[in-house]
């Protein structure tokens, strides 16, 4: 039998599989305050990670590589002139879950690329601890897979970027420790639980990757507080949509939000993890509708939403998503950008500054409302708060 765990042993409170190195339970991975269970990573054939691989030449029916037979990508569209996308999925997912697959089919859209969704979701429905750990074995055998295709083809890990959602995030950041040189990793709500207050080498960081760059909408702010990602700046650019906390839109009522989304499974996913869910809606709308996702650079929330960061400096301002990477400025790490997003798609949203100049001797209370007219539209009416 080919299977790895004919490869594996267990020795005290450390397991080893071939090919992709050892993992202990043992602190900063359990023991700690943040992570109070330990768990050694369930083994590559219990987690059976695939790689489902898009391209211009395929892009309505992936392809399937192993990460551990990667020698089967001679024989897919892979191709080596191209850049390389890996899109993860996180806690309770999977790989070729609609929103996985319709990022890589919009990113074709704008770019001939080789796309694969990653697929472990045999290790994502574990217990959350469990699943929390199993990411170092998913993280591995992708840094395996960047490795073959570097001492095959020569194919520079500069090319590749990675895009994870929570649990994903972690997981590109596991991958990124194993590959020097990696290109880009986008943490879209990097998972808070098991990372919040970790050591870098446990989390996502700024030193994962060439550029990091993280969209952060659904943020804890300590062990007690109910948010799934986590709040720590984790890159060298971190978004920080509508605050990073509530996300306009996730306030609706259940019967809503089940009837604006069109399913009774994708309407719950919404009700419980709206605000988790629209780091990676707020990213595939990036690719076609860059400009309607600036970000601005403000010390917080309420210091944006009072004007401080707009317009941008003169260095000029990040787009939150696909393009980010574009941004001219040093990429220094613990950088912060504050935007405003719709409540429904389309989420692009667009900021003006409007002065109002009033004259009269007369005081009394009442309010401004303004609406943005061009020859073919009008926007809806805003009322000016203060």
């Amino acid at each position: 039998t080919n299977s790895s765990a004919c490869f594996s042993y267990v020795k005290g409170e450390s397991i080893c599989y071939k090919n992709i190195g050892c993992f202990s339970d043992e602190a900063p991975f359990g023991g700690t305050l943040p992570r109070p269970l330990g768990y050694v990573p369930e083994s590559p054939d219990e987690i059976d990670t695939k790689l489902l691989l898009f391209t211009t030449k395929n892009p309505d029916d992936f392809q399937v590589i192993s990460p551990l037979t990667p020698s089967a990508v001679s024989v897919s569209n892979f191709k080596t002139g191209r850049k390389t996308y890996f899109i993860i999925h996180g806690f309770l997912d999977n790989g070729d879950d609609y929103w996985l697959t319709d990022m890589c089919k919009t990113i074709l859209k704008v770019e001939d690329v080789n796309c694969f969704c990653v697929d472990w979701k045999k290790g994502a429905l574990a217990l959350y601890p469990q699943a929390a750990n199993n990411i170092r074995v998913v993280g591995a055998q992708i840094a395996y897979f960047i490795g073959f295709l570097n001492s095959n083809f020569q194919y520079s890990p500069s090319n590749i970027h990675l895009i994870g959602h929570s649990l994903g995030a972690q997981t590109a950041g596991e991958a990124g420790k194993r590959i020097r040189g990696l290109g880009r990793i986008t943490g879209l709500d990097p998972a808070g639980p098991y990372f919040l207050n970790t050591p870098q080498e446990v989390r996502l960081d700024s030193t994962d990757a060439n550029f990091v760059d993280v969209i952060h909408t659904d943020t804890q702010s300590d062990l007690n507080s109910l948010g799934y990602g986590i709040v720590q700046l984790s890159g060298h650019l971190d978004f920080f949509p509508n605050g990073g906390k509530q996300m306009a839109g996730c306030n609706k009522s259940t019967v809503s939000t089940l009837l604006e989304v069109g399913g009774l499974w994708e309407g719950s996913r919404d009700v419980v993890g709206c605000n988790h869910f629209r780091s990676y809606k707020y990213y595939t709308e990036s690719i076609l509708t860059p400009e309607g996702f600036i970000g601005y650079p403000s010390p917080s929330y309420e210091a944006f939403k009072n004007g401080v960061g707009f317009p941008c400096p003169s260095t000029g301002c990040p787009l939150m998503g696909h393009y980010a990477n574009r941004y001219s400025r040093e990429k220094s790490s613990g950088q912060s950008f504050f935007l405003n997003t719709g409540a429904e798609k389309p989420f692009a949203r667009w900021r003006y500054k409007v002065t109002i100049t009033t004259t009269g001797t007369i005081h009394f209370m009442g309010s401004i409302r303004v609406s943005l007219l061009s020859l073919k539209s009008k926007t809806k009416e805003h009322e000016i708060v203060r």
